[in-house]
């Protein structure tokens, strides 16, 4: 895993690292609502400007490193498993929560939410990750869990595993500008989930409860 990732402004979403195409993907949600005349500005933020590789190999190029990052309206930060060695990055928590203290949102994608606690931000709040990570997260102590695709709590929003970053993205999108702005990035990404489920990976004994009650309703 590269070291970490992190998409800010208003409305980026990830670059999620184990998970490449999904990642791009959800980069590209996002820039279309950017792209829609609503910001003018994305960048990207790595502790260096220097290229970061990717576990599949995908290359990224930071815009900026901390030190000369610009001012945030939103601050994204993904996960991976990255994180259970980034969490005892002071470099990185530090900008985590300088730069929330000044952004209107702050958003995590997967395991990203144990980077928001680690820098204050969840403690006495609501939020998910990935399905794996959940009890991890409980063992914290002080964050309500809950086992949905997203949870909003304030200015704080974090979502469960890859393909919700896309969810919340659009949540994001009809929230922060409108539900038609939403549903034109929608329609363009052509983003319509069905509710297959596939080799019985819905029955494993930690899926989340959002995909148990699909599996109990078919």
């Amino acid at each position: 895993q590269p070291e970490w990732l992190s998409h800010v402004n208003a409305s980026v979403l990830k670059v999620k690292l184990a998970t490449a195409i999904i990642g791009i993907s959800s980069i590209h949600l996002l820039k279309t609502f950017i792209n829609a005349d609503n910001y003018s500005e994305k960048v990207l933020v790595a502790q260096t400007a220097q290229p970061v590789r990717c576990a599949k190999g995908l290359t990224v190029v930071p815009e900026f490193g901390f030190a000369d990052c610009p001012e945030l309206d939103v601050l994204v930060v993904p996960g991976g498993q990255g994180t259970r060695r980034q969490v005892d990055n002071p470099a990185l928590i530090d900008f985590i929560a300088q730069r929330a203290a000044a952004a209107k949102y702050v958003l995590s994608i997967c395991t990203g939410a144990f980077l928001l606690h680690k820098a204050g931000l969840l403690a006495g709040r609501s939020a998910t990750t990935h399905w794996a990570s959940l009890d991890r997260l409980r063992e914290l102590g002080d964050v309500k869990v809950l086992e949905q695709r997203y949870v909003i709590d304030g200015p704080i929003w974090t979502s469960a595993g890859v393909s919700a970053g896309i969810d919340m993205a659009l949540e994001f999108i009809a929230r922060v500008d409108s539900p038609s702005v939403a549903g034109k990035v929608q329609l363009v990404s052509e983003y319509y989930p069905d509710e297959s489920r596939y080799g019985g990976g819905s029955a494993h004994r930690q899926a989340p409860d959002y995909v148990q009650v699909v599996r109990r309703a078919r």
